[in-house]
């Protein structure tokens, strides 16, 4: 479903590649950028932790289905869930400013 401002759901970007290491279509808007390296962040975060979706999301305090489909760009999160995310896991997950920086220029 489209959000209001028109952007489709970030894995839809994807030009080629496996979400969230692919590459990003040139018309792709920053919210699926964003929408990317966080799913990164959060397989990462995950790794590390050696922590799974249902114990994650025990500890966070926010359902499993919402992890997995953040984890498959089929939404972004909202600042309540990237906050409670952010503390269980005890990293850094929102990337900010690099994840535009960082995409692939034409």
């Amino acid at each position: 479903m489209p959000r209001s401002n028109n952007d489709q759901l970030p894995a839809t970007y994807v030009a080629s590649g496996d979400w969230p290491y692919a590459q990003l279509s040139g018309d792709a808007p920053v919210s699926a950028h964003y929408g990317q390296a966080f799913a990164r962040n959060l397989t990462r975060a995950m790794e590390t932790s050696e922590i799974g979706l249902r114990a994650l999301g025990d500890r966070a305090g926010v359902s499993h289905a919402t992890i997995s489909r953040l984890l498959r760009g089929m939404v972004l999160p909202d600042l309540g869930t990237l906050a409670r995310l952010e503390v269980a896991l005890g990293a850094r997950l929102w990337p900010g400013l690099e994840a535009w920086s960082e995409r692939e220029r034409p």
